[in-house]
């Protein structure tokens, strides 16, 4: 059980083309997949919300997504939540919670 308790899976479709960091020879790829729901709203009205979530990887799962992945593309996550902060170049304090993915799959042509 102890697996289950930050645990994320997603299906959607990437927002942007990859971003490929190098540290040290080991590499950090960035995407956005936005998820799309689809409900019916108390008029009775089909309403759809699209979600963003910020998508990190390293490592193999990286080259995968460097190899692989682009814009448009259908994709499957499985990873865990982050959150972490840092000061801007203002000094403010700002906040991100991202998805550090494990397992990458592709969906689609």
């Amino acid at each position: 059980m102890n697996a289950l308790k930050n645990k994320v899976q997603l299906i959607g479709h990437v927002g942007q083309e990859p971003e490929i960091k190098n540290f040290d020879g080991k590499k950090l790829a960035n995407i956005s997949i936005a998820t799309n729901e689809v409900y019916t709203n108390q008029k009775g009205e089909k309403v759809e919300q699209t979600t963003w979530h910020r998508v990190t990887a390293w490592g193999k799962t990286a080259e995968i997504i460097e190899k692989y992945v682009n814009k448009g593309k259908e994709v499957a996550i499985e990873g865990k939540l982050s959150n972490r902060s840092y000061d801007d170049k203002d000094g403010n304090k700002r906040y991100v919670t991202e998805v550090v993915a494990n397992e990458i799959l592709l969906i689609g042509k």
